[in-house]
């Protein structure tokens, strides 16, 4: 199966420099790094590298996804920060689990023995929350609905209209913020019953840069979406 790996960044040099020398050639994986206006020289290092790189045009990672998508050549995509909270360790697990079926296999900070060192007490509730929301409204079996760290289907970014400002536009509007599409490819994934499981990997803490978290903004956008897909998308 030929795997994308598609790390979004934004002046993350000093993860990248650390994060992605663990990611083995031998693995096969097209590398994709996102930039959204790096101003580090986030992307001049990655080039030099050897990987592709797409400088995003418009804000938001969603819209970056929405950009960089043609580019992508795997069956399947790995969603991947390269700020040293997604250990590359994980990434052979990924794939194997992916390869006996799965449409989608979670790298949950909260499955089995795994833990965040990234969370603290806001966003280990709010963690909590959604998860518990979405299995309950959505039929989900997840322990971790937030991650980026996931493996799925490249094609489901179409399939579940991902790809679709209309997915969006309402709860960024709302609450004047940009959001991005795990948390909602999460929910429709659930709600088409498809194959999806989880493993178990730590989150270490970040390494560099500056944290982008907009905590309230972005949870009340969230939560706003997986209230609203209740009647909203079949």
């Amino acid at each position: 199966m030929k795997v994308t790996l598609l790390a979004p960044v934004l002046n993350e040099i000093v993860g990248l420099r650390a994060v992605m020398p663990k990611v083995d050639p031998k693995w096969g994986l097209q590398i994709i790094i996102l930039d959204g206006g790096s101003t580090d020289g986030s992307a001049e290092w990655s080039r030099e590298q050897g990987y592709t790189v797409y400088i995003q045009k418009e804000r938001g990672l969603r819209n970056a996804y929405r950009e960089v998508w043609p580019l992508i050549e795997g069956e399947a995509v790995i969603t991947f920060s390269p700020d040293g909270n997604c250990m590359p360790e994980a990434i052979p697990e990924l794939i194997a689990k992916m390869e006996e079926g799965y449409d989608m296999v979670m790298a949950s900070r909260y499955f089995g023995a795994a833990k965040s060192e990234d969370d603290d007490i806001l966003t280990g509730f709010g963690n909590w929350l959604f998860t518990r929301t979405v299995n309950v409204l959505h039929g989900g079996n997840y322990t971790d609905v937030m991650g980026i760290y996931r493996i799925y289907r490249a094609n489901l970014f179409q399939e579940l209209d991902l790809d679709k400002d209309a997915s969006y536009r309402t709860a960024e509007r709302l609450f004047r913020t940009r959001i991005s599409m795990e948390p909602l490819l999460s929910v429709r994934a659930a709600k088409r019953k498809l194959r999806i499981t989880e493993i178990g990997a730590d989150e270490p803490p970040r390494i560099g840069g500056e944290r982008k978290l907009q905590v309230w903004k972005w949870g009340a956008a969230y939560y706003f979406q997986f209230l609203s897909e209740v009647i909203r998308w079949r």
